[in-house]
This record gives structure tokens, sequence and C-alpha cells, in this order.
């Protein structure tokens, strides 16, 4: 039987999965133009189980660790490891993590490490999204929503908290910076999370992220909220997202740039320090389509954001621009990278997001391989092939951490499997798997697993073999095809 270049070779009996893999296992990539992406992805994975920590007295206390500080937790850094671990949920207890973060700051459960900075970027609400796709698990998000009402609750904690805050359990001595003045949100750098980022020297200001990601979580929270049937949440997050897309296109939009920056607390002037920060209003759906595009003709030129190492954290002409990195005044992060890329795809930018997210892989590949010792950083030099430096006295010194996966996993796991391979996205609930097939050598993945199907897809020489346990809807490039439960042949239309 065929339909559009499928044809369905017949059913065969996968009780366990496609491949023999055992339950809850990772999926298996397959990149015949570069096999040392697979060998990086494997060592992601290792380091990954590295992080999988043990502590009595967590409300979850199988958790995963950022890898920075023993004794404390991160918010946007458990948030962003999250987007990793939905392709091994059963593995690496991402999603478990946040729960420490929930009961802690929602439900006075105390904890026995340090949640380090309550008021860390709060996107909780975007990756629980993307991990139902991945699980179809509704009755978290009912309990998210319905019954504990967390997310809704971290949107206010956000508005309310503001310097002087106490909470009744440990947290980092710096305090908490963020306040709430009607037009955003003025913060600081280390809450933000970019800690010495050059957005510094313009302050008191109003942040385009922290406005942004309170954009993001509603829009989410709102999502979140049609698939637990509550109504009520639904429609007033809806208008909660409306009130600040306006207010960020009003006041953070740069019109001569075509770009969001933030604004100065005393005259609301642009700053026009461009990091990827400006992003997130992209990843929350704020700007037009022409907006969009503006915006990404301008930031991705090779003296601001581009480059063969693109997505640096600050602009490459800006005057506290770092060669070197130097933590926030340059190197290449993959929280960021990440983030900016998920934006990109929002508004169709493919080539520019497969093409950038290319570029950050080779980088770290090319620091895996050339410097020692052979490992995954925290962030990456913006110019070569090594990890992060910075000026002390007479002399550079590397002062980032190695084997961090922690979230520099996001760039062998997750930028490969959705930008490199093109599987960008995977959705359970649905039973759909959009591919932007743009590679032309033998590639695929095996042991993908989302919902209750496990599937492995393999593009070789013109034709695609997909094997599943459960039936699906595939897209290639836009393309709809049927999936059988068994073994199908599929030839791409051109």
């Amino acid at each position: 039987m065929k339909k559009r270049g499928l044809i369905i070779l017949g059913c065969i009996a996968l009780a366990a999965g496609c491949s023999g893999q055992t339950e809850g296992g990772v999926p298996s990539p397959v990149f015949d133009a570069k096999p040392e992406y697979v060998e990086l992805y494997n060592v992601a994975w290792e380091q990954a189980k590295a992080h999988i920590k043990y502590q009595p007295g967590l409300v979850q206390p199988r958790y995963m660790d950022e890898g920075f500080r023993d004794e404390a937790i991160w918010i946007w850094d458990s948030e962003f490891m999250v987007m990793f671990c939905k392709y091994a949920p059963k593995r690496y207890p991402g999603i478990e993590t946040l729960d420490n973060f929930y009961y802690t700051l929602h439900e006075n459960a105390g904890s026995p490490l340090s949640v380090w900075h309550p008021d860390n970027p709060p996107f909780f609400a975007w990756v629980e999204n993307d991990y139902y796709k991945f699980t179809g698990d509704k009755a978290h998000i009912t309990e998210l929503i319905k019954d504990k009402r967390f997310l809704q609750k971290h949107f206010e904690l956000f508005n309310t908290m503001k310097p002087g805050t106490e909470f009744p359990f440990p947290f980092c001595e710096n305090g908490i910076r963020i306040e709430y003045k009607g037009i955003g949100y003025n913060w600081q750098s280390w809450q933000s999370g970019m800690d010495n980022t050059p957005r510094k020297r313009e302050m008191p200001l109003f942040w385009i992220d922290a406005i942004s990601q309170q954009a993001l979580s509603a829009l989410y929270i709102t999502r979140l909220a049609k698939i637990a049937g509550d109504s009520d949440t639904e429609k007033e997050f809806a208008e909660k997202y409306e009130e600040l897309k306006e207010k960020i296109n009003k006041y953070y939009w740069d019109e001569e740039d075509g770009c969001y920056y933030d604004i100065r607390e005393d005259d609301l002037s642009k700053t026009h320090i461009l990091t990827p920060a400006s992003f997130w209003p992209m990843l929350a759906e704020i700007p037009s389509p022409e907006q969009a595009e503006r915006m990404v003709r301008f930031a991705l030129r090779d003296d601001k954001l581009g480059g063969a190492v693109p997505w640096t954290s600050v602009s490459r002409d800006d005057e506290q621009f770092d060669p070197d990195g130097d933590y926030w005044r340059g190197s290449m992060w993959l929280p960021t990278a990440y983030m900016s890329i998920k934006a990109l795809e929002k508004y169709g930018f493919f080539e520019e997001a497969d093409r950038t997210a290319e570029a950050v892989l080779e980088h770290q590949w090319q620091t895996f391989s050339r410097y020692e010792p052979h490992t995954i950083w925290e962030c990456y030099s913006p110019t070569k092939p090594e990890p992060s430096s910075k000026n002390s006295g007479t002399k550079r010194v590397k002062s980032v951490k190695a084997d961090f996966c922690g979230w520099s996993a996001l760039g062998p796991i997750s930028l490969f499997i959705e930008n490199v391979l093109g599987f960008y996205d995977v959705d359970g609930p649905n039973a759909t798997v959009r591919w932007n097939l743009h590679q032309a050598c033998r590639h695929g993945i095996k042991d993908l697993t989302f919902g209750k199907i496990k599937t492995d897809i393999l593009y070789d020489d013109g034709k695609v073999t997909v094997r599943t346990n459960k039936p699906y809807t595939l897209f290639i490039n836009g393309e709809e095809y049927p999936i059988h439960r068994g073994r199908n042949i599929i030839y791409p239309e051109k």
C-alpha cells in the first residue's frame, strides 16, 4: 500500500521497543557525516549520570545536580537540565528535580540544601510543557495547575519578592534582588544568571529577560491550563500574557536596530547592549513576524552574536567583549544558545537555527578533542576551541568548571537531536514527530521514546526507514506520513 511515497511492509511484534534497548534507555543517534558527534553525545550522557545525586531530606532526594556547588540547588540550571533529561525520563530525574523548588518555595517543605537564588529566571512552565510532550503525563500537569497551583504561585512570587524578602530555608548570602516596578523588573546580574554581564554597567535597569520570562510563563501556564481543563486559569493567564506582551513591545523594542533591549530605570531609554537575553521575547512569541525577521538579520551578524562561534554572551562589537570569554563577557554558554535557537524555531527560522546549532556543537567537539582535559565545559571561548578564560594579573586563567553536564549537555544531546539531526518537535499526546530533514548523509535516531511510542527513524540515500511499536504521524519537511506499527519505508517527496 502506498501513500505519498509511503510503503508499509507489515507489522513486527515490538512489545519492548524497536531496537531491543532496555526500558527507559536513551535514544541512539546515527550521523555518518560526523560520527564524532555521536561520541560526544555518549560522553554527555555519562557525565550527566555522574550528576545524579541523592540527598536525604529533599522532597525528591534523587535529583540532577548542576555541577557547581554540592550544598546548593539552582533554579535556572535545573530548568534547562530538564530539556535533555526529557529524552530519558526514567533514568534521569530532571522533572523530579523541579519538585524540590516547588515544595520548598510554595509549601514550606524545607530543604537541607540551599536554594541558591529563589529569584533566578522563572520559566518552569516552558520546560514543564516540553516534558509533557515527551511523557504525556497529564496527571502531573493537573497536579501542577489545578491541585497545587505551583506554576501560578511561582508567577506571583516573582512579582511580589523584593530585596529583604526572607524564606524559611537557606538561600544565598546575596539575598533577593528582584523587584517588580510596573514597567518591569529591577534585578541584578547574579540573580539573572548572567553573573558578570556587561549589562551591569547600565544599572539600575528593567531587565528584558525578567519580564519576557514572566510572559513566557504566562503563555505556557495558559496552554497547560487548557490541558488540565482549568478554564479559569487559562483565561486569567491569557490576559496576563497579553498585558506583558503589550508592555514589552511598547517599552523594550528598539525600532532603529530592530531588537529588544534592557531599559534604564531612570528615563526608560534603551541600553543597546546586545546579549542573548534579547531573544527571550522571541521565545515568548512577543514580536510580530516582521519584528522577528528584523531581529534575526540584526543580531546574527558576524559582529554581533553570530560568527564562527555563534551566540556569544555579549555582542562582539561591545566595548567589554573579551575574545577569551571571561565568563559572561563573550563566552558561548549552552543555556542561552539553546534558548535562542528554540526562539528562532518559533518563527520558522530553521536554517538559522540549524546552522548555528551545528556550529555550537562543532565548537564543543573541537574543544573536547583538542583541549585537555578532554571534557565538556561550563562555557566556551568565543574565538578558539578552549574553555572560557579571563585575566588574572599577568596571565589568563581557566576559571570555569569541567564535566559540566549540567546544562552543557544541551549541545551534545538536545541540539544534536533537534537541530543537527532535525527532530525538532516530538509530541507524545498528539502522536507526532516533526522532522526537518536537511542532512544528505545516512542519519537518524533509534529508540526515540515519547508517550508509549518507541521508534527508529533512519534516512539513507533518499529512503527513510521507520520502525515503531505503535502508530503515529511523521512530518518530513512539512509533508505528512502516517506511520503504522512495524516497518515502514518512505521515499520523501522532493
